[in-house]
């Protein structure tokens, strides 16, 4: 029962810091394109969150997280005025690739010299969750 609402507390602080980032005056966030929050990791006693963020411009990104940190303060204290926990956590901001390795699986799988195409003489195979 105490992870749905660590999950549902999660989505809320992404779901706040999503609508906050567009008010940090930090250049370094607007020069390199899009951002997006991936996910958010809260500990169990909601004293730190770690914010995984996902850069447009792969080149930008190292810049976009050091704008992050040291705005950090500010989204601390805006977020803590919109969701009123007893604690606010402290926002740690990584960089995550899991877009980029998705869409490097999908490129893999498209390539016919990694993924063999189907064997025909299985095609008459009936599966027990197709029928």
């Amino acid at each position: 029962m105490a992870g749905n609402r660590i999950g549902r507390i999660n989505e809320e602080i992404q779901r706040e810091l999503a609508g906050l980032l567009r008010t940090v005056k930090d250049p370094r966030l607007h020069q390199g394109g899009l951002v997006t929050i991936t996910h958010v990791d809260t500990t169990s006693d909601l004293r730190y969150a770690k914010i995984h963020i996902s850069a447009l411009n792969r080149e930008q990104e190292a810049d976009m997280l050091k704008g992050l940190k040291s705005a950090s303060g500010y989204l601390r204290r805006e977020l803590g005025a919109a969701l009123r926990l007893r604690y606010t956590p402290e926002l740690q901001f990584v960089a995550d690739d899991s877009i980029r390795q998705g869409a490097r699986i999908l490129e893999m799988l498209r390539d016919p010299d990694v993924v063999k195409p189907p064997n025909p003489a299985n095609a008459d195979i009936v599966l027990e969750d197709e029928q």
